[in-house]
């Protein structure tokens, strides 16, 4: 099993992370919301800093993401869902889409986006990575979300006005 690096030892104290969770696939949604904002409590992202906003699908996290960055309040953006491969081809549509357009959100507003879009073959697969054998992608996308929240802090201080 690979290990994601552990940012716990980070502080972002006073951090606005907002958590954007698509509501399909709930079962498997759900655990990752609830690690994702476990991480951020303990990385001193206060409840009130931390607001969940639900999108129907992983498709519909990029806008919500996009609407977010563009109100400029947040520091950081957590986009949680699941992809779980069918019989068609819109599996490989809606997963390329979703992280295409929070990459996008990312780079045009110079915004950390975690992406915890888990895209799996099977419900097995998806459980394993929302919290079983495999770990918990909503941890994962809040700590890479809480570290480069601190580089950016850390980026503009040593950088001249």
């Amino acid at each position: 099993m690979k290990s994601f690096p552990d940012a716990m030892g980070i502080r972002v104290d006073g951090a606005r992370v907002a958590v954007v969770a698509a509501r399909f696939n709930a079962e498997v949604v759900e655990p990752l919301v609830d690690k994702a904002l476990a991480t951020l409590d303990a990385a001193g992202v206060s409840d009130d800093h931390r607001p969940v906003f639900r999108v129907p699908g992983a498709y519909e996290l990029p806008l919500a993401a996009k609407w977010l960055a563009e109100q400029g309040r947040c520091d950081g953006i957590v986009a949680l869902g699941a992809v779980i491969r069918g019989e068609t081809p819109h599996f490989d549509f809606v997963c390329n889409e979703a992280a295409r357009g929070l990459n996008d959100v990312a780079l045009t507003h110079g915004l950390p986006v975690g992406f915890g879009v888990i895209t799996a073959d099977s419900d097995a697969q998806a459980m394993a990575r929302a919290g079983g054998a495999v770990g918990n992608k909503g941890e994962e996308a809040a700590l890479a979300v809480i570290e480069m929240v601190d580089l950016s802090r850390r980026l503009h201080r040593c950088l001249p006005q």
